[in-house]
Parts: structure tokens; C-alpha cells; sequence
């Protein structure tokens, strides 16, 4: 059986990552506990107020679940399909990209986490209230409090491994299929946080989304703070070593996909409100 034994670090070999933001409050856990405190309270006056979609006025929730249609039978074509896809969202909030994926037939594994536990218990009322109301039973929906940079790995397993998985690492198919962002990156990149060697807590994620990553795997991000050539910088950075058998090899995130916006052009230059580039986890 192949190992996944995966360290990833950080190198410079595609060159330097982007400049840092000027950080803001929407970069604290402080911001968004309250936030989603309000919205708690709102959602429990009008059950119909499921709390805020973000981008929602770029359409990019339906674009998401557009793209990755097309996409079951391209690029994720032998990999997965939207029956037994293994998905988790990074920074879920109130669950509605889940719950998108759910109504448009996504029916494997959906688990969305968020570091804020009033995140989560919006997501979990609006789950109750929205699906199980609807009396469907196990949807295959769940809902975690979980840090994306500092959780334990293993309270966020895609798939339980047998007993001899676990003796011998885990296979390499233990990871997620596909890993959705839209806007948590932007948050974090917001943070004056400093990990123990004094950089920017940012500079950790793309390492973070590998090791959630099966090899093969995608991770498609959405940002409003980062073009396109930006979030290239970010995530075609790091790089994952693993052993398969005696041999070693280099894993890391290059795109292989992309969103159309509404463009529009401002001094001569033209640009896109948000970008949303999809990566794979392959052999660099």
C-alpha cells in the first residue's frame, strides 16, 4: 500500500509570495463571533434570514456550483464524482455554499468548518431548519468548529481509516477531493496574527490546504483582496514531500481552472470585483 507521509514546506521556487494587506478587523475571530452573534439572533426572530452570502452581488455562489457541474466530468473525471465526493469548506459560515452544493445534487461527504463557533451553530439552525426540516433525514451534511491553521488534522478526516491505514500513515486517497474557499483566505490575510517565527499567519495556508488535500485533489478559492496572478503567488509557492514506497516525490497546488467575471477596465487596465482560480495537488 502506497504512504501519504506529507511535511510540507515552504520554498521560493516559483518566486516570492505577494505583499502582505494592512491588516483589519475583519481579520480577528472578535469581528466575526459578532458578527455571526447578530445573525443568530436575526435567524431566530425570521428562520428565513439565513445570514449573509458572500459575493452574493458577484453571483459567485452559483458560478461555483456551475463550474464544478462542468467540471464532474472534466477535470474531475475518474477522480470523483458529485455521488461520492469527499468536500470540505474552509471558513463555511452560515453553510449556504453547502447547502448550494446539496440542492444541486452533490450527495457525498459535505462538511464545512469555521473557527468561529457561532458560525457554526448559525450553520447547524439553519441546517436543522432549511434540509432536516424538510424531513430528509442524514443528508450527509455536517457542520465543525475547526481552525484551518491550527486544528488537529484528525477531527477533520475525509474518510475513517481501516486499523492497518492507521498502523502504516494512511493511504493516499485519505485526503479531501475537493477543498472550497470563498473569502476565508481573505480573512486570514487580514490577520496581524504571527506564527512562532514571527511571520504573518497567512504565509501558513497553502501548506494547511495541502496536507487537507489527497494527492489528485482541488482546491478552489475565491477572493475579493487578490487578483489572480496573486493568488497564483500564494499557492503555487509551497510544496508537499512524500514518500511513495522508497521513493520520494514533490507534490504542490498549480491551476488548472478558472471563473469568468464581469470585467471591467479602470485606467487602461482591466480586471475582474473577484477572482476564483481552481488548483490541483499534483507532481511538481
Amino acid at each position: 500500500m502506497s504512504v501519504d507521509t506529507t511535511t510540507p514546506v515552504t520554498t521560493t521556487t516559483s518566486g516570492e509570495k505577494p505583499a502582505h494587506l494592512e491588516p483589519s478587523k475583519l481579520g480577528t475571530k472578535e469581528y466575526w463571533d459578532a458578527l455571526y452573534t447578530r445573525e443568530i439572533s436575526n435567524h431566530a426572530s425570521n428562520p428565513s434570514d439565513e445570514g449573509t452570502v458572500w459575493f452574493d452581488d458577484s453571483d459567485a455562489e452559483n458560478k461555483i456550483v456551475q463550474f464544478l457541474d462542468e467540471q464532474e466530468h472534466e477535470l474531475f473525471s475518474g477522480l470523483f464524482t458529485r455521488d461520492d465526493a469527499a468536500v470540505l469548506d474552509l471558513g463555511c459560515g452560515n453553510g449556504s455554499l453547502l447547502f448550494a452544493l446539496h440542492d444541486d445534487g452533490w450527495e457525498g461527504r459535505l462538511c464545512g468548518v469555521d473557527y468561529s463557533e457561532q458560525s457554526v451553530e448559525l450553520a447547524r439552525r439553519v441546517l436543522r431548519c432549511r434540509v432536516l426540516g424538510e424531513g430528509e433525514g442524514n443528508v450527509g451534511i455536517e457542520f465543525k468548529v475547526w481552525d484551518v491553521l491550527n486544528g488537529d488534522f484528525s477531527t477533520v478526516q475525509a474518510r475513517p481509516h481501516a486499523p492497518s491505514e492507521q498502523q502504516e500513515g494512511g493511504d493516499q486517497n485519505a485526503g479531501w477531493d475537493l477543498i472550497l474557499d470563498k473569502g476565508t483566505f481573505d480573512a486570514v490575510s487580514l490577520s496581524d496574527s504571527r506564527d512562532s517565527r514571527g511571520r504573518r499567519i497567512c504565509e501558513n495556508y497553502g501548506a494547511r490546504v495541502l496536507q487537507l488535500l489527497r494527492p489528485g485533489g482541488f482546491f478552489l478559492v475565491t477572493s475579493c483582496n487578490w487578483t489572480e496572478e496573486e493568488l497564483k503567488g500564494w499557492f503555487e509557492t509551497d510544496f508537499a514531500e512524500v514518500y511513495d514506497g522508497s521513493e520520494k516525490k514533490k507534490l504542490g497546488l498549480r491551476q488548472v481552472g478558472r471563473i469568468e467575471y464581469p470585467s471591467f477596465c479602470f485606467g487602461g487596465v482591466k480586471g475582474q470585483t473577484i477572482s476564483t482560480l481552481c488548483f490541483q495537488k499534483r507532481d511538481i
